[in-house]
């Protein structure tokens, strides 16, 4: 079979690690994060993993070696994984995707959830080290930073559209849904 690959893009807190989270239980997915190459460099360099330091890194990665650099990184690795499905989280750039859209099977998936919803699970997950203590004009701060502004744009590129503003339950089924068409798809190319 074909791999389907799967690129998540969204807004803080929507959904997307949720989503790649899952597909690589239930489906065996093999899971990509652009924010992965970023913890590396800050663990390389015992930096922190706040994300005021992930997002200069990000930019100063992009400033110094081009605005595709780590687009560039993700496509070949995606590229070089032999699993059926390929979970992508964290796409913010157009150039995010320039090299991922190249590749057979690419859908780009966009994850919405109304902002308090996005709020509380931020507080909740506590995946960066401010986010337990971080308010709600911070968060609103945050969405206006360099690396999320483009967002809005991206999604609007997206061919899938998945409202997260329900349960777990729902999101998984919306998520089942989207590999059961893709699979079908994959199948239908093939024969």
């Amino acid at each position: 079979m074909k791999k389907i690959v799967l690129g998540f893009v969204g807004e803080l807190s929507s959904g997307k690690g949720t989503a790649v989270a899952y597909l690589k239980e239930k489906y065996g997915a093999n899971t990509y994060s652009f924010s992965t190459m970023l913890r590396d460099i800050l663990d390389r360099i015992y930096v922190e993993h706040k994300r005021d330091n992930m997002i200069d890194l990000s930019v100063f990665l992009r400033e110094r070696f081009g605005e595709d650099t780590m687009a560039k990184t993700m496509a070949k690795d995606v590229q070089n994984d032999k699993t059926d499905i390929v979970a992508i989280e964290g796409i913010r750039r157009p150039a995010d995707i320039e090299y991922l859209r190249k590749l057979p099977n690419f859908i780009l998936v966009e994850i919405t959830a109304d902002q308090k919803t996005r709020f509380d699970r931020l507080k909740k997950r506590n995946q960066n080290p401010d986010d337990q203590t971080k308010t709600w004009e911070e968060f609103l701060a945050d969405a206006k930073k360099p690396t999320e502004i483009s967002i809005r744009d991206v999604a609007k590129q997206a061919t899938i559209h998945i409202d997260n503003n329900g349960g777990l339950e729902n999101l998984y089924e919306q998520l089942d849904e989207i590999v059961r068409r893709q699979r079908m798809s994959v199948e239908r190319s093939i024969h």
